[in-house]
């Protein structure tokens, strides 16, 4: 009888213990998804408000941001001496968020998400990955593109095919 307690016991503290634990795990999830919504919600804020200093702020030191142009892969650097020009007029780009899903693993200091937009172009679609840093969730990598529904893709790819074909030939030439 003895024996049989004890290992009642022993199993409700293990199961105890493992509730306790995994509740916190949700909750430190829980957390971090609304720490990323609100840092990607504040960086398209400050795109949209126009606020150079407080949009690249929320980007890490060797962020990189792809454009929906297939030219389009900047550094740091390069991406904000493109988007100067946009913000010093007052009017960068103004993205409202439709739907976005995140991605956490415990113990990570990465997350990514992916999210649907709208935008002076309609439709797009953003995807990215997040570093915890010391001041925060920032963006790290940002793809940016046009939503395409499938059945106006053969259109579009009618559209852009001599586009495609010179760039194809540049990229094959710089190998």
């Amino acid at each position: 009888m003895y024996k049989i307690m004890t290992r009642n016991y022993i199993f409700l503290t293990f199961l105890l213990i493992y509730t306790i634990g995994i509740s916190q795990i949700k909750t430190a999830a829980v957390q971090s998804d609304s720490e990323i919504t609100t840092t990607v919600e504040q960086w398209h804020k400050a795109a949209a408000d126009a606020n150079f200093e407080a949009y690249f702020n929320l980007m890490t030191a060797d962020a990189v941001f792809i454009g929906t142009d297939p030219t389009e892969n900047w550094s740091l650097k390069s991406f904000k001496a493109f988007a100067k020009p946009y913000f010093d007029r007052g009017k960068a780009w103004s993205f409202s968020t439709l739907d976005r899903n995140i991605f956490t693993q415990p113990e990570s200091n990465f997350a990514w998400f992916d999210e649907l937009l709208k935008t002076q172009m309609g439709i797009c679609r953003g995807s990215g990955v997040l570093e915890k840093t010391i001041a925060g969730w920032k963006i790290k990598h940002y793809v940016l593109s046009i939503a395409i529904p499938n059945e106006n893709v053969k259109e579009i790819t009618s559209i852009k095919q001599g586009f495609d074909s010179n760039l194809m030939k540049l990229l094959k030439e710089d190998k």
